[in-house]
């Protein structure tokens, strides 16, 4: 119906669980915050947090820290990326995988994006030849998961290592291998609009001993790394803990204890974003003009977000789409938008990474329609949006 209206709101999140916030309290009212602020003889909540992720994950080790973001700049640290190193990463990203990047003094060679938004397996080929970059930091960018198998065979021959950006993949799986363990380490965001939230917060797993001892001691452990569950022998931090600095980036309890909880009821939650994500993909599926993206078979994916292409489309008739969808209620966010709006910057607009002329991924990315799928939206909530985007496109189009 052309005057339906949807009421909802595209940020409101989940409550956090009664049994979460009883155990948040508690920790309040014990006032040890501080992971390494522990009676004799207990763990705490991160240090669970890590024993539990590790489990979940299938890794040897992990490290709750501060953000996702300092989880990637940390991974950077780990595997010895050093100012000047060229570090591989995707065109179609968020601001915090080039931030890393640029962060440990590095810089970013951007791998271009084909219309399954996934990194361009050919580019990459041709950018670890042409810029001798020995690390890929991978984005599963908004959820989306390349063909992990092909991508290490490539990786692995040409000595790249990989670091999994899995911000948008906690709890997805590549031909049922978890997502993050395929590469060498793995770095996962806990912020409000991921799939577990404590505001913010992240999570790193690795398999490798001296890296999860790097990771550990640069998170800032100030040699209390013994008191880690999910962690290497200790003779390997006797082996690298005076060559690697504190750069302080720690979780706390209070984060943890809200995170465990929500860590056990993550595949329902991934049950239901992909019940409402089926939703929405089939109210738009053969609209004329609009490109649904193909999942693979081998791909578990979580959908917390749905994106389709207005490939070749102009400017003005994607900014029509997107102002009608918004005078409806549905919020839809354009990465083509010549001006970063929100989280929808481009390669282009990180001006502190050197020019990189991208023409094929740029005819994808200023067709990139994006919108979150919060849990807080009902499956009928769901059809409505996709029956009024489904509207304005055929209008437009």
């Amino acid at each position: 119906m052309s005057g339906e209206v949807f009421r909802g709101n595209f940020t409101q999140q989940e409550p956090i669980p009664e049994e979460a916030i009883e155990r948040a309290v508690e920790v309040l009212r014990s006032g040890r915050l501080h992971r390494y602020n522990v009676l004799p003889d207990e763990a705490g909540e991160v240090a669970l947090l890590e024993q539990e992720f590790a489990a979940l994950t299938g890794a040897r080790y992990a490290l709750a820290v501060a953000s996702g973001g300092y989880a990637l700049g940390c991974a950077l640290r780990a595997v010895g990326v050093a100012h000047g190193d060229a570090v591989l990463t995707n065109a179609f990203t968020l601001a915090p995988v080039p931030g890393a990047i640029a962060s440990v003094g590095a810089r970013s060679v951007f791998v271009g994006v084909t219309e399954g938004l996934v990194i361009d397996l050919d580019d990459l080929q041709v950018k670890i030849a042409d810029s001798g970059a020995r690390v890929l930091m991978l984005s599963h960018m908004r959820g989306h998961i390349v063909d992990m198998d092909a991508l290490m065979y490539i990786c692995n021959g040409a000595g790249v290592t990989v670091i999994e950006d899995c911000a948008h993949t906690m709890g997805a799986t590549w031909d049922g291998v978890p997502s993050g363990r395929h590469g060498t380490i793995a770095c996962y965001s806990t912020q409000t609009y991921k799939h577990i939230n404590s505001g913010e917060g992240g999570l790193l797993v690795t398999d490798d001993d001296e890296i999860a001892a790097k990771a550990i001691l640069l998170s800032g452990s100030y040699m209390l790394y013994g008191a880690h569950t999910a962690r290497p022998p200790l003779d390997v931090f006797e082996k690298v803990k005076y060559d690697t600095p504190n750069v302080s980036g720690r979780m706390d309890h209070l984060r943890a204890a809200i995170l465990r909880v929500q860590l056990r009821h993550l595949p329902d939650q991934v049950e239901n974003w992909n019940a409402r994500y089926r939703v929405v993909e089939e109210g738009v599926r053969d609209v004329a003009g609009l490109t649904l993206i193909d999942r693979p078979q081998q791909e578990g994916f979580v959908g917390s977000s749905i994106q389709f292409l207005l490939l070749d489309w102009a400017d003005e008739r994607i900014e029509a789409v997107v102002a009608a969808c918004k005078a409806r209620g549905v919020e839809l966010k354009w990465f083509g938008a010549p001006d970063p709006v929100a989280f929808t910057s481009r390669y282009d607009s990180w001006r502190y990474a050197d020019p990189q002329p991208l023409p094929e991924s740029d005819r994808v990315l200023r067709a990139i329609v994006d919108m979150r799928l919060p849990l807080t939206f009902s499956l009928d909530d769901c059809a409505l949006i996709a029956r009024i985007i489904k509207d304005e496109v055929v209008r437009i189009h």
